[in-house]
């Protein structure tokens, strides 16, 4: 028990307090944490007075929560009542002891409540009203600065579609609200609140338990005209006094709709008339809308007036009416290729508003729909005929401007040399290096073997094959004699000339690079007569033979060492 004079060490320094109750202590830094003890002050009755316990005084909470997420779900079946989910964040970790969260409704209506919570997350059970909140954090020395935010009124409330409420306004103080379903028997307690556009919300609560109608005064701002004003029913679930009691899961909202106090018409006019779908007979007109506080009342169409072009001004005039929910019309039965000027204007119950600027637009003609259809057909027709020649045509120019050069080892002929003579006669011809100085003179450079592996070649084209011993004279050596090696390039020059007499005589000609067999075949019978005539020369003289069989292997051996591809001077490799 505390004497009437005591000591409070909250530093190193006590201080004494001026009455039992209280102790100030001045000078102290917010952001610090304090440990506190209290003594009794000694006297004569109390000599010996012991510390207390610490007491923490934490720092002051100087900062708001932030981040706050807010979720808006029906609650359940219960039709109108919303539960709403709130969760934020503190940034003073551990400093704080909860949260204290302040319902009130914007309308200003008591009362206002407060509510605790240990975690940052609420959730809280309201009606389609528009609330205010705030969210403090708490401790037992300070009260953070409080998050402030406006929950918005619901707006999907179907009583404005269904005619739930009817408002019948007496005067700009005056007006009587009616409700379709027999509320009495469930509740007496009712609410009603009433705002214009951008602007505070009214209220009055009245207890009614005999009609479904109550006709409200106004003591406070009067209703102003032309303005459209939005009116909320609410229930309450008391049964002495209306006034409410608390916020969370108290009153629920049965329905809202719209009045005006006096109606007039439109002020302003659709704006950003355009046209689309334009045809020989008809066009889509589409405009924006006209803004709420122009239209003075309740938008009950637009009326589109539209008159042919006409200079003379001798054209009569058409209107169509268009609801109101609509901003597009398809304006029909038009002339062709004819201006028109349109004007759009919003009407009320009171009457049309003012009319937009004039617009003007001209249907198509005959001529242009054809070009258009013409056109169309053209690039049809021109599309499907390059899918369907498109590719043949590009196939054809790729074989005549870039041809495919054949490759000989594909080539069927090649694939003929099955017998013996042949590849003998391949295999003879890769041994031979003919060097072509000029057009008049051939060198070859042989051997023995080469030669001799020739000659059955020439003998079976006739089925025929001569004894090794006559094969043997053909052929003379280089070195045994000089004058039978001057004697060979005369006749080998002699006869080069009548060879070449002879093929270019001839109807065979070459038309590439190189020799396919068939060219080959067609050349054998050449050979054969050649060999024909040398084998009478053997049988007279051996010289004569010699000269005939070497005449026979050089006009074989040109026909396929000379190319057009090879100069005069270059040496030639038969491989």
């Amino acid at each position: 028990m505390w004497s009437s004079h005591s000591f409070l060490c909250c530093s190193q320094r006590p201080v004494q307090s001026q009455n039992a109750g209280r102790c100030t202590v001045k000078n102290l830094n917010s952001s610090l944490v304090y440990s506190v003890q209290i003594q009794c002050v000694t006297n004569e009755k109390c000599s010996q007075c012991p510390w207390s316990q610490t007491y923490t005084v934490p720092s002051e909470l100087t900062t708001q929560p932030v981040d706050v997420s807010l979720t808006d779900t029906d609650f359940g079946e219960k039709i109108g009542k919303r539960l709403l989910s709130l969760n934020w964040k503190f940034s003073a970790v551990g400093l704080y002891d909860g949260f204290c969260v302040t319902v009130g409704k914007t309308s200003g209506e008591r009362p206002c409540e407060r509510m605790n919570t240990a975690q940052p997350e609420i959730r809280l059970i309201l009606s389609y009203s528009s609330y205010h909140l705030n969210i403090s954090a708490v401790n037992n020395a300070s009260t953070s600065p409080a998050l402030s935010l406006t929950i918005p009124q619901r707006e999907d409330v179907p009583s404005i579609a269904d005619g739930k409420m009817k408002i019948t306004v007496h005067s700009n103080t005056s007006f009587t609200v009616s409700w379709k379903d027999d509320l009495i028997k469930t509740y007496v307690c009712y609410c009603v609140e009433w705002r214009k556009n951008g602007h505070k919300t009214n209220y009055k609560s009245f207890y009614q338990n005999e009609e479904n109608n109550r006709t409200l005064s106004l003591i406070g701002e009067p209703l102003e005209p032309y303005k459209r004003y939005s009116i909320t029913l609410h229930t309450r679930p008391e049964k002495e006094t209306c006034n409410m009691k608390y916020i969370n899961n108290s009153e629920s909202t049965y329905g809202r709709t719209q009045f005006y106090f006096k109606e007039g018409s439109p002020v302003s006019a659709p704006t950003n008339i355009s046209t689309y779908n334009v045809t020989l007979d008809s066009v889509g007109l589409q405009w924006l809308s006209i803004q709420e506080d122009d239209l003075r009342g309740f938008l009950l169409g637009y009326i589109i007036h539209y008159v042919e072009n006409d200079q003379r001004g001798t054209s009569t005039e058409k209107n169509v009416t268009v609801d109101p929910e609509f901003d597009t019309y398809e304006l029909g039965d038009l002339k062709e290729d004819t201006a028109y000027q349109v004007q759009i204007s919003g009407f009320t119950l009171v009457g049309a508003g003012v009319r937009s600027t004039p617009y003007v637009f001209k249907t198509n003609q005959q001529g242009y729909f054809d070009v258009n259809r013409a056109g169309l057909i053209t690039i049809f027709v021109v599309a499907a005929a390059v899918l369907i020649f498109g590719s043949p045509i590009i196939k054809r120019a790729k074989v005549i401007l870039w041809p495919s050069i054949p490759n000989p080892e594909n080539s069927n002929a090649m694939q003929k040399i099955e017998r013996p003579c042949e590849m003998e006669l391949l295999e003879s011809i890769s041994a031979l290096k003919v060097v072509e100085w000029d057009t008049n003179s051939l060198e070859i450079v042989e051997k023995e073997a080469v030669l001799t592996s020739m000659l059955p070649l020439f003998h079976n084209s006739e089925d025929e094959v001569d004894s090794p011993e006559t094969t043997g004279n053909w052929i003379q050596r280089d070195s045994e004699d000089e004058t039978e090696d001057s004697l060979l390039h005369d006749t080998s020059d002699t006869f080069s000339n009548v060879e070449q007499t002879n093929f270019q005589s001839s109807s065979i000609a070459f038309s590439s690079g190189y020799t396919t067999m068939e060219m080959f075949q067609q050349v054998r019978p050449q050979a054969s007569q050649a060999y024909t005539a040398v084998t009478p020369a053997m049988e007279s003289d051996p010289e004569d033979i010699h000269e005939a069989v070497v005449k026979s292997g050089l006009a074989y051996v040109r026909q396929f060492s000379t190319s057009p591809i090879l100069g005069s001077e270059e040496m030639t490799t038969i491989s």
